[in-house]
Formats: structure tokens, sequence, C-alpha cells
């Protein structure tokens, strides 16, 4: 089934406009909080996959000993090496909250690892981000980290989290899905039990689902349109069956946490009035920025698997992204008169 044409047309309307009337910044500021000693490439795909799918500035930040590594792949990301093993969160906190002011989304997991330390970070990163009303993008050992707590994103509807088939088995229980919830409910099951938390299941086709029940934002657009929310099914499912590549790589999903996390990035530049009409309400945008970056992903996948096949990595990928991002949405010359594409 193909993504309604709706859901594209809105998003399409949080791509920034290329029109000159925007400034550095002004198209989005992503962190990547994950990467230790043994993990530098997950949060490199993450950060670097978020310029190319259009973001203006691209932040990683992790510990000393995944530093050097990361700064190698490329000059284009600004690295921040804070987390260190041998510091506190109390140490910490003033220079991460500090840095947190300056983004617009903070993706929370790839590379994190499962150290102490690392995992303690990112709890003080997410409640840190969420104290300012933060988009946040939880993926890999992120993912781990809600699973120990699932308090510390219950309720959070300005957080995406983007499982695998065992991410999200174990999310399922842990969270307490009943075993017995047909397959293609249990998106939407999470979402709910997570207090409305936006959910891409990734799988042979991706599945984004958003439980909306008892959001505002929600049940005022739904007034607008003259629609009973008492009796409106307050759960929206969208799949994504967008042809991908024949080999899944194993950085893939970074690739896609770092395309939400611009996506999002957009939705607060687009939230804060620096383009568009703010017609959208921002309670859409996890669920937007899901389904746009599920379809330039596994377009991007497909891409790099038509030229490389079974020998594909995620390298590959990379320079996909941006081709893909056209394919989907339309070149990037249209509607620039407009003030959108």
């Amino acid at each position: 089934m193909p993504v309604p044409r709706s859901v594209i047309e809105q998003i399409r309307q949080l791509i920034p406009p290329l029109n000159g009337t925007l400034h550095k910044g002004q198209s989005g500021r992503v962190g990547v909080l994950g990467g230790a000693l043994d993990y530098t490439g997950a949060p490199f795909f993450a950060a670097i996959s978020a310029l190319r799918f259009g973001a203006d500035l691209s932040h990683v930040i992790c510990s000393p000993t995944a530093a050097g590594a990361i700064k190698s792949y490329s000059p284009d990301l600004i690295v921040h090496p804070i987390l260190r093993d041998d510091s506190t969160t109390d140490k910490v906190r003033p220079e991460l909250d500090s840095l947190l002011a300056r983004l617009h989304v903070l993706v929370i997991g790839p590379g994190l690892g499962r150290e102490s330390y690392m995992q303690s970070y990112a709890r003080l990163a997410l409640s840190l981000a969420k104290s300012r009303g933060m988009f946040v993008v939880l993926d890999a050992d992120g993912l781990y980290m809600v699973g120990q707590d699932v308090s510390l994103i219950k309720g959070y509807r300005r957080a995406v989290v983007t499982p695998n088939v065992v991410e999200f088995k174990r999310l399922s229980e842990q969270v307490g899905v009943d075993p017995k919830t047909p397959e293609q409910e249990r998106a939407a099951s999470v979402s709910k039990l997570l207090g409305g938390v936006t959910v891409l299941q990734k799988g042979a086709s991706d599945l984004i689902a958003a439980d909306t029940t008892g959001d505002p934002a929600s049940l005022a657009e739904s007034q607008l349109e003259g629609r009973d929310e008492a009796k409106e099914n307050t759960k929206e499912v969208i799949e994504v069956d967008v042809e991908g590549g024949m080999k899944r790589c194993g950085g893939q999903g970074d690739i896609l946490s770092g395309c939400v996390g611009t996506l999002l990035a957009w939705g607060k530049c687009y939230e804060t009035g620096a383009f568009g009409d703010q017609s959208i309400p921002p309670s859409r945008f996890p669920l937007l920025a899901a389904v746009g970056s599920s379809m330039v992903t596994r377009t991007a996948s497909r891409r790099a698997y038509s030229k490389e096949g079974r020998g594909v990595v995620t390298q590959d990928m990379l320079p996909e992204i941006g081709k893909a991002f056209a394919e989907v949405f339309g070149e990037e010359t249209q509607g620039q008169d407009k003030g959108r594409l």
C-alpha cells in the first residue's frame, strides 16, 4: 500500500526551501550521542547521513576513545569528546546542556554501547533534551537504555524509536504487549503503551505507528476538521513498502536514524518560523519524519544495491541519499518560488 499522498505533501512542507532566504543553521542542527572505544562507525554513519539528507550542521557527542577515528572519517562533522569514563554526569552536565542548546534534535544510541558510564550519559542527555522540549530519536543501545526503564520516554511524544526485528520483539515484551496481538498491530500497541511515542518498526516493510490518545494538539486538529475525537480511532499506522536493496547493510539503521533526525530538525525550524506557514502541528512531526526517512533510506539502499550487488556496504549508500531524496520528493528546483519544495 503506497504512503498516502496527503502525508507526502505534509512532509514536503517541512523541507526547507533552497532559495537563499535561510542562513546557516536554519536547515537543521543535528546531534548524535554515541561512540565509544569499540563503536565509531555507527555514530559516523548517523551523523554524516544527516548532512547528506540536507542538515546544515551535524555534531557527534562521544567518548575521547572514539573521537579521533570519527574525526578522521570526515572533516564535515563537529566532534565533541566529552563523555569521559573517568568523569561524572554532574561534571559533564553543564557542557552537555550548553551543547544541546545549540541543537534542534538529538539522536541517541548509534555506537553508544552498554558500558555503565555511556548509558549514564545517555540518560542525562535524554533528560536534558526533554527539559528543553527537543525532538529525540532513540536507536540501537539507546533502545537498550529505554528497555531498562520505560519511564524515561513514556508519554514524551517528541520521541521516535527505531527498533529492528530483534529490538522490536524485546521492546514489545518490555512494555507489556499482549503476545496474542496480531503482528500488524503490534507497533501501534507499543506506541500506545509508551504513551504516544512514535514507533518506526523496521522490517521487510517498515511500519510507522503513533497513538495520539489524549494529545491536546491532535484533539484540537480533529475539532478543526469537524471530527468527533471521542469516536475517532486515535492511532495512525503507515506502512512503507518502498523497494529497498536485496541486501541489508549492517549500518543501514544508523543512516535511517540520522535521516529521521534531520527531518525532525527541519520540523523544529518550521515550528519556530524559519520557513513555511506553520499549519502542520508539531505533534505530527515525529510520524512524518519517520515516514519520509524510511522512504528515502530504502530508496538509497536500492540504488546502492543496483550498483554494488552482493558486495554493497553502508558506505555505498551515503552518496545515494541525496539522489534518493530527489527521487522520492522531487527535484530540488521545484517550488522554490513558493518557498518550499
